[in-house]
């Protein structure tokens, strides 16, 4: 009958190492299932440093065949003794000798420079593996992280790369195209792409973004930026007058306009001219109602005065003629009517002045103004008209001062101006015989505004304003936008006495 295995006995618990009593199955600290150990080894091999256990000793020749076998001993051969039997009494074979033991690296001090100390692998020292298998030397393979990876599978319907041809070099995976060779010739450069078609003749381009073409409604089709009208700013000088508009700081376009001219009379003497307009801004399509009321009475006092027409008396039918003009404005057609029945007719204001050689006339409708300043400022400055406004007439009738009719918020209610709707035309003229040389100052109420005294006037024009004029209407226009810029400004500089035709200005 079989007999099951005992296990021999343990001194310790395998798994707690607590110290056991003979016969225990189960570890008293741990519980560990004692039955559970393998027996020990028979014997103990000797594990050498190099990983090397020492063979079994080297096996005893085999002995020599025996007379049953028919081969015999050669002549000479002695015969070997009869080996003993073995027994239990036979002396145990002689241990093999251990070897020599391993010649470790001495490990390097560490020095205060924080240099890292050289690092050993166990394969710098000759051994080998648990299965027997020589230690691979550094070198001898590749690492895992130096085995080379495949090239990725081409997806459906991708084509694969081509193979270079004889000669070539392999494709830069970066880009795609083959690496030139050495000492080969330069590829061809690439084709110049199609430049953009030019635009047609007279397209302006956007003072904004400097790349799209300004639309025929003023607006850039790149960037949608709202282009610069031309009458946002207008500068224009002759021999004897000059004149400056802009639109101002808060208006989003100029509704003045102004018109600069020069005529000889029927002796030969010049005459100059200079008139000025502001749209009614409560009125429909005020800039082109002061455009074209400049442009009229411009044009009837070019007709009048080479003919020998009074000056005043043509500055007359100049107002007149450009009221006419304004008037025309207000025939709508009957849709326009009905989409803005309650819309005013097309108005303006207008202010203008004649300069011959020892006459001054100035025309006016409305709230515009002109000024005299003297050349040597020793003499008088005035203001040269009257306005068609609420707060003149309180000052005419006594009811309030200047000062306060000008503060009041119905100052600038104009009671005369040029349109269909006004209540009837009264064209105010007057001339003046000046003693001495000076400047008119003619301008709408965005500068006078900011300049209403004649005083302040000629504080605020240069004193050269006689030989320099347009520049002079450039510093009081800059004048006005400083002061705030709230309405659009025009301002025009006649020198008085005209200056004789082909002298210029300084």
């Amino acid at each position: 009958m079989s007999q099951m295995h005992q296990p021999a006995a343990l001194s310790t618990c395998p798994s707690c190492e607590e110290p056991l009593e003979s016969g225990d199955l189960f570890c008293d600290a741990c519980g560990y299932d004692l039955s559970a150990v393998p027996p020990p080894p028979s014997d103990r091999p000797t594990v050498a440093l190099n990983g090397m256990p020492p063979g079994p000793p080297p096996a005893a020749p085999p002995p020599p065949p025996g007379p049953a076998s028919g081969l015999g001993p050669g002549p000479g051969a002695a015969s070997a003794p009869p080996a003993a039997p073995p027994g239990p009494s036979a002396a145990a074979p002689a241990p093999a000798p251990a070897p020599a033991p391993a010649q470790w690296p001495v490990a390097p001090e560490v020095d205060s420079t924080d240099t890292p100390a050289p690092t050993h692998r166990p394969t710098d020292l000759p051994g080998t593996d648990s299965s027997g298998t020589e230690l691979t030397a550094p070198g001898g393979s590749p690492e895992p992280d130096d085995y080379p990876l495949p090239a990725p599978e081409p997806q459906a319907g991708q084509q694969p790369a081509p193979e270079p041809q004889a000669g070539q070099q392999p494709a830069d995976p970066r880009t795609g195209t083959p690496e030139p060779r050495a000492g080969s010739p330069e590829p061809a450069p690439a084709p110049t792409p199609p430049q953009a078609p030019t635009p047609p003749a007279g397209t302006k381009l956007c003072v904004a973004c400097r790349a799209g073409h300004v639309a025929p409604d003023g607006y850039c089709e790149n960037c949608g930026h709202a282009q610069p009208r031309e009458r946002d700013h207008m500068e224009q000088e002759l021999e004897a007058v000059a004149a400056v508009s802009d639109r101002g700081l808060r208006h989003h376009r100029n509704e003045d306009a102004f018109a600069i001219s020069s005529a000889a009379l029927p002796d030969g003497s010049p005459a100059t001219v200079a008139i000025v307009c502001d749209g009614v801004s409560s009125a429909t399509r005020p800039d082109e109602a002061s455009m074209a009321a400049s442009r009229a009475a411009n044009a009837a006092l070019q007709d009048a005065l080479p003919r020998g027409t009074h000056p005043q008396q043509a500055m007359h039918d100049a107002i007149v003629a450009a009221a006419e003009a304004v008037n025309s404005l207000a025939a709508e057609p009957t849709s326009a009517r009905e989409h803005s029945p309650h819309q005013n007719a097309p108005a303006c204001t207008l202010v203008g002045a004649v300069v011959t050689g020892g006459l001054l006339v100035i025309g006016w409708v409305g709230d515009s103004r002109a000024y005299w300043i003297p050349v040597d400022r020793t003499g008088p400055t005035a203001r040269l008209t009257e306005d068609d406004s609420w707060a003149a007439q309180m000052v005419a009738a006594g009811l309030m001062n200047e000062a306060e009719a000008y503060a009041d918020e119905r100052a600038h209610a104009i009671t005369g101006w040029l349109g269909a709707d006004a209540y009837e035309l009264e064209p105010h003229t007057a001339s003046f015989k000046p003693d001495r040389p000076g400047v008119v100052v003619v301008c709408t109420d965005g500068l006078w505004n900011y300049a209403e005294a004649a005083e302040d006037m000629a504080r605020a024009l240069p004193a050269d304003a006689a030989q320099r004029p347009l520049h002079s209407a450039q510093v009081l226009v800059g004048h006005a936008l400083d002061g705030g810029g709230h309405d659009n400004v025009t301002v025009a500089i006649l020198p008085f006495p005209a200056a004789p035709q082909g002298a210029g200005s300084a």
